[in-house]
């Protein structure tokens, strides 16, 4: 007998509606949509934004508004905007969500690994001593202890304290 694991909140991902076009942008020109999208904070140069398929629970992306797949085409004052929302982003983690660490990362283009090569973006990704067991070692799955939609409205509490 096999053994089954459940994840219906991918049901959406299947079933949902699918944004045609840069889904980066779609979610930077929908700021109306923000609850729905999952986006943390906004301002003028970025948006912060849930990863909705995360590596671990709280994984979210600092995303520049300007569409480009080159991180070397990107005006150097968003660059550095980014880099000041990865440090407030990161003491967020670490004092209201009690990460032990945060993994930083760019996969540029999709040769370099990017899921969405057309438009780059920054994961900042909370972790914990002992945060990968067997089943994401041998079975290349994930098991999230809480809910997304929890986790959301959690660091979505705490944005005003930290951007």
């Amino acid at each position: 007998m096999k053994d089954i694991l459940y994840a219906p909140w991918r049901n959406e991902y299947v079933t949902g509606e699918k944004i045609e076009g840069c889904v980066f942008c779609h979610i930077s020109t929908h700021a109306s949509d923000d609850e729905t999208l999952h986006v943390l904070y906004r301002d003028e140069f970025c948006f912060i934004v849930m990863n909705r398929y995360p590596y671990t629970p709280g994984h979210f992306m600092i995303i520049p508004h300007k569409h480009t797949d080159a991180l070397e085409a990107l005006d150097p004052q968003v660059w550095l905007h980014m880099s000041a929302l990865a440090q407030k982003g990161v003491r967020m983690l670490k004092e209201s969500f009690g990460a032990h660490g945060v993994n930083i990362g760019m996969n540029l283009g999709k040769a370099g690994g990017a899921g969405i090569a057309e438009h780059i973006h920054l994961h900042l990704v909370p972790r914990w001593q002992s945060d990968t067991n067997f089943i994401t070692s041998i079975a290349q799955t994930r098991v999230y202890s809480t809910d997304f939609e929890k986790i959301y409205i959690r660091l979505k509490e705490e944005t005003g304290n930290y951007f």
